[in-house]
């Protein structure tokens, strides 16, 4: 039996429970000074204050920092070949998207750089980016397919998932999301792709358990939300949970879909209407917001207040992609939730820990700090979560525990 005493901890502070937080109770989190956490063989067993009545196993000394749960990044597209910063000149210069695509760039742009690349570069190129993610406390993340378009290319992007999920340190859930754009060839037979990935990729992905969620990008010149509605609901019938892009350009009827479809999660919802937020408030549905994504635009904000009011649960999540949002570091987000959503750090901890792992599945065993769920923590260079959503620009991670081993420390 492995076991490791976390001693010595000015404050640890976590939500509780298993589902997601909405409301109020989104802003609830117990916070235990001069702590202590007992873990066994990777679970949490005991949580407590003062002297631990533990002197067997590994010790850590948190040295009188702040421990809070391992981060969880809900929202990913990890997978991709390439990068586009030839593109940022350009969006200084307020090019328009569709030019930027005429002129070669724009995801199309990505989707060749994936065909081209092999399984081992692609894995090789997300494993880099993982490894920079648990550097900054991330320790669970979600990542999407989406740069094949084909059935072959987007098998072999969920390949690789599958793959760093059999490698990485990180816990990483899978999600197919071949409806990210309409192919070129495809432009005037939309009803065929539609087809192809309701009849062929979607059934290929159930047969190799290659995915545990279906996702569609539902937008203007995207996906309608009634072709949004098939896929999903095709996904649905094998098994894949769906989850929804909506609301992030034009508001075409995403997120009432996903609150009629009770939807995991539906992201983005920049533009998220009133009818929308009710939708996803009677559908369970979590709100995964992309601050950085808004950020690196230079565009609107989600309506994070008015959902926490409405009681929709809201998470938060990096969207790391190589276009709109080449930045996968969460405590930026979390910066950005309290700075741009005007959310508390009580807040925005659970967005990044309990509500991001509701809306990838795992509530039930991630996102916080209870005795029998897996021992994912972080120790942080910091007094307190105040000072920790304070501080910008600098990453205050100290120490990263995952399923009760130390797999990021101080190199000093």
């Amino acid at each position: 039996m492995s076991s490791l005493l976390i001693k010595n901890i000015g404050l640890l502070v976590t939500p509780e429970g298993c589902e997601a937080r909405c409301g109020k109770q989104q802003g609830k989190v117990k916070a235990l000074e001069n702590a202590w956490v007992y873990i066994e063989n990777g679970e949490i067993i005991r949580v407590g204050t003062g002297l631990a009545p533990i002197t067997m196993g590994q010790k850590l000394d948190a040295g009188g920092r702040l421990v809070t749960p391992g981060l969880v990044d809900a929202h990913t597209h990890l997978i991709f070949g390439g990068w586009r910063q030839n593109e940022l000149a350009m969006k200084i210069r307020n090019v328009p998207y569709l030019d930027i695509l005429a002129a070669g760039g724009g995801i199309l742009s990505t989707v060749k750089a994936t065909h081209a690349a092999s399984e081992d570069e692609l894995a090789d190129k997300a494993g880099k980016a993982l490894d920079e993610m648990l550097s900054f406390g991330t320790t669970t993340v979600e990542a999407k397919s989406g740069y094949g378009l084909s059935t072959a290319e987007e098998l072999k992007q969920l390949r690789v998932i599958r793959r760093l999920s059999e490698s990485s340190r990180l816990d990483i859930m899978s999600t197919f999301m071949g409806a990210h754009a309409l192919p070129p060839e495809y432009k005037d037979r939309r009803d065929d792709y539609v087809n192809l990935i309701c009849d062929e990729m979607i059934p290929a992905v159930a047969e190799q358990q290659l995915a545990d969620f279906c996702d569609v990008f539902c937008e203007t010149g995207v996906f309608t939300a009634e072709e949004a509605g098939r896929i999903l609901e095709t996904g649905r019938r094998y098994g894949l949970i769906p989850k929804i892009h909506a609301d992030e350009i034009d508001p075409i009827g995403g997120s009432q879909l996903a609150g009629a479809l009770g939807a995991i999660s539906a992201e983005h919802l920049i533009v998220c209407p009133d009818a929308g937020i009710e939708a996803l408030a009677r559908g369970g549905t979590v709100a995964c917001l992309l601050p950085a994504t808004s950020f690196y635009l230079n565009s609107t904000y989600a309506p994070a207040r008015k959902m926490i009011d409405a009681g929709v649960p809201v998470a938060m999540a990096s969207d790391f992609n190589p276009g709109s949002c080449p930045c996968l570091n969460l405590q930026l987000v979390m910066n950005l939730g309290c700075l741009k959503y005007r959310m508390t750090p009580e807040e925005v901890l659970t967005a990044v820990t309990l509500n991001g792992a509701a809306a990838i599945a795992c509530a039930d065993r991630l996102g916080s700090l209870d005795a029998g769920k897996q021992a994912d923590l972080v120790i942080w260079d910091a007094p307190d979560l105040n000072y920790l959503c304070y501080r910008l620009g600098s990453n205050l991670t100290h120490t990263v525990i995952k399923k009760g081993e130390i797999v990021h420390a101080p190199s000093h």
